[in-house]
């Protein structure tokens, strides 16, 4: 009852009048999803003209700067060194097979040429498209390519602003007038659906800024965002078209996929994930390379190779995919620090990558040694440290195993099956590196 109780009240949170119409996703729409899952791996981009502030992406709200003093900033944006080979080629090098770019922030900026708003990348002395550009490489290179969208806009007036959490000292005056920004948006969207090639996905952020603060017990929107419009357009545009929503939430109906926000699934350590990871659609976990999502000049917290991996690993355990944000600097380029790392963990990938492609969360939960993966008739173990007593159970499992190997070796590995389950002995095994990883065959 509890739980039918809670349910409901999370759909009730979203607005009245946003499930009158069941989604059945399409059969392009069920093949994306695999594919999705498949792919695991995936480059998270925040750029725009809130890096020439290198301060992060949320620089304007931090601030305190007023909408006409930041829009200032719109004849000073030129991005020289600018290239869309380097950020998909940096992508690859990592083995990440989609990536997710920042269309319009909550700043208001688009970073491509809408007829719908002069506050764009192309009234900008640069000039250029750059989603053009980006789609184009993106398909000459293999890569799947998503779209994040901001349904939060601090700079426009029609924005129901008065409800919002943030952007309050933007020195905006006019009353917000939900019905013409829910059109703009549309229009948007549509645009974004129609010239750029087929994508992967709508990426929403911004639902939170209705809501009280994550981990609240009323969550309800203060608007009625109207997604089953939003939605409908979409999947009606380009029906594969996989839409996820950053509210910190279940998924509502017309969702394609759930994201955790800089948390694994089962963790709350970013005070943001108190939901629970959804076993009825693909689950994604995004997290930054080092502090902040946009650039920050003074960050100096880049993760590690080793902690990319295991993050990738420990994503892959959890069935969920790595969504990984680099933040291009101004000049266009993304940083060496980020290309080094990410690059590092690439060539990981490139001799254990089959332990992470394709595969769903293995027979054992996430314990403190690692994690499991499977694909088929593989179970790949994958151990950050040496499990206590240098064995593993993994409890009720009845299946029959044909061969063991320590991937990168010729080496096996001893395992033994009792009623309780099967016992794995990594006795012997070296267990060094960001990940060593045990492969089972079964029969």
């Amino acid at each position: 009852m509890r739980k039918s109780l809670l349910f409901a009240a999370s759909l009730f949170a979203f607005g009245s009048g946003s499930f009158a119409q069941e989604y059945v996703p399409s059969k392009e729409n069920i093949a994306a999803r695999q594919q999705f899952q498949d792919n695991k791996y995936g480059m998270f981009i925040h750029w725009g003209l809130s890096s020439m502030l290198a301060d992060g992406e949320w620089v304007m709200n931090n601030r305190d700067i007023r909408v006409e003093d930041y829009k200032r900033l719109l004849h000073a944006f030129y991005p020289a060194d600018f290239s869309a080979a380097q950020w998909v080629s940096t992508a690859r090098n990592a083995g990440m097979k989609y990536i997710v770019f920042i269309t319009r922030h909550h700043d208001g900026f688009s970073n491509w040429d809408t007829k719908y708003s002069d506050w764009k990348i192309t009234n900008t002395p640069y000039g250029k498209d750059v989603l053009r550009q980006l789609a184009d490489e993106c398909k000459k290179q293999g890569i799947k390519l998503g779209l994040y969208y901001s349904t939060l806009d601090w700079s426009r007036e029609d924005y129901p602003h008065e409800t919002g959490r943030t952007g309050q000292k933007a020195g905006r005056s006019e009353k917000g007038d939900y019905a013409s920004y829910l059109q703009f948006m549309k229009n948007q969207l549509t645009e974004l659906l129609t010239n750029y090639g087929d994508i992967m996905s709508i990426w929403f952020d911004g639902h939170w800024d209705q809501t009280n603060p994550e981990g609240s017990e009323d969550r309800t929107s203060r608007i009625d965002w109207k997604y089953n419009e939003i939605y409908g357009l979409i999947h009606q545009l380009q029906p594969q078209c996989m839409i996820g929503n950053n509210h910190h939430l279940s998924p509502i109906p017309g969702e394609d996929f759930q994201m955790f926000e800089r948390d694994l699934p089962g963790e709350n350590k970013s005070g943001l994930s108190f939901q629970k990871a959804s076993t009825e659609v693909p689950v994604e976990t995004c997290e930054t390379i080092n502090g902040s999502w946009g650039y920050n000049i003074t960050d100096r917290h880049f993760k590690t190779p080793t902690q990319v991996i295991r993050l990738l690993a420990g994503a892959a355990g959890r069935n969920t995919n790595l969504l990984l944000n680099v933040g291009p600097m101004p000049t266009g380029l993304i940083q060496r620090e980020f290309v080094d790392s990410l690059a590092i963990a690439g060539k990981w990938m490139q001799q254990y990558g089959e332990s992470i492609y394709g595969t769903r969360g293995g027979p054992i939960a996430p314990q403190p040694w690692g994690v499991s993966t499977r694909k088929d008739k593989r179970i790949f173990i994958h151990l950050f440290q040496a499990p206590t007593g240098r064995m593993i159970l993994l409890p009720g499992f009845t299946e029959k195993v044909q061969s063991t190997r320590l991937m990168g070796t010729d080496k096996a590995v001893k395992v033994q099956s009792y009623k309780e389950g099967l016992i794995v002995s990594v006795d012997g095994v070296d267990i060094q590196g960001p990940d060593t990883v045990v492969e089972l065959l079964l029969k």
